[in-house]
């Protein structure tokens, strides 16, 4: 049975209380979730905290790293707040600047997809996602970005854009020089804020056939998640 919405003080009670731990500010939908879905709201919120503001395997600037990737790579005009934490965890506009061109390196990667599946075999002297690889390269060199900073930016990006070419790219130039496995799960899970989840079971899935296929060499933990079998959608009678 519908029990109603929640009265007025509980709304405005859960409010502030978001104000507060968001640093001054409320989202419209914040509101619609307090009003009428309390315990989706709850849900939200801690699924919030997990992602955002608990450290896990990112440090604090590598976290916003990430997420300025993402935001920009997907055109989102929400989340400017992260643009504040990626200056106050100890970035520059310069950096800011690099992780932008990166962004927009990330939204031109179809491209190199088409070029690896339709004209690689008339160009065998030409790695076509080696190339991809190394466009990276020259757009953070000089800057204060890392290349393993830039690959776990990709990756986020990558993860939002749903594009499991690149994603592959991004993840074997990532295990070549040694970034943390737990990281880059953490760069990929970011996209579930903006995009939600499915691009990330698609972005998991194409980390479980790089591993399968033995492109990779991964840790005993991460062995272990490839070699659980009957992992994919749903097939009646399986």
């Amino acid at each position: 049975m519908d029990a109603g919405p929640p009265d007025a003080a509980a709304v405005r009670a859960r409010l502030e209380a978001i104000r507060a731990e968001r640093g001054g500010y409320v989202l419209p939908h914040h509101g619609a979730m307090a009003a009428a879905l309390p315990e989706l709201h709850a849900a939200y919120e801690a699924m919030y905290r997990a992602l955002t503001l608990e450290d896990r395997h990112l440090d604090p600037h590598g976290k916003e790293v990430v997420w300025l990737a993402i935001l920009v790579t997907c055109e989102e005009p929400v989340g400017t707040h992260h643009l504040h934490r990626f200056m106050t965890t100890g970035g520059s506009e310069t950096e800011a600047a690099a992780v932008f061109r990166l962004a927009a390196w990330a939204a031109g990667a179809r491209r190199y997809g088409t070029l690896a599946r339709h004209w690689q075999q008339h160009l065998p002297g030409l790695d076509v996602a080696g190339e991809y690889v190394a466009g990276a390269r020259a757009l953070i060199a000089g800057t204060a970005l890392d290349e393993a900073a830039a690959r776990l930016a990709l990756i986020g990006a990558q993860t939002a854009l749903d594009n499991g070419w690149a994603l592959a790219a991004e993840i074997e130039a990532a295990y070549a020089i040694g970034v943390p496995e737990p990281r880059i799960a953490e760069a990929m899970s970011l996209a579930i804020w903006p995009r939600g989840v499915n691009p990330f079971v698609r972005a998991a899935e194409v980390w479980l056939g790089l591993m399968r296929g033995g492109r990779l060499r991964p840790s005993a933990a991460f062995a272990a998640w490839a070699a659980v079998p009957g992992q994919g959608a749903f097939t009646p009678g399986r």
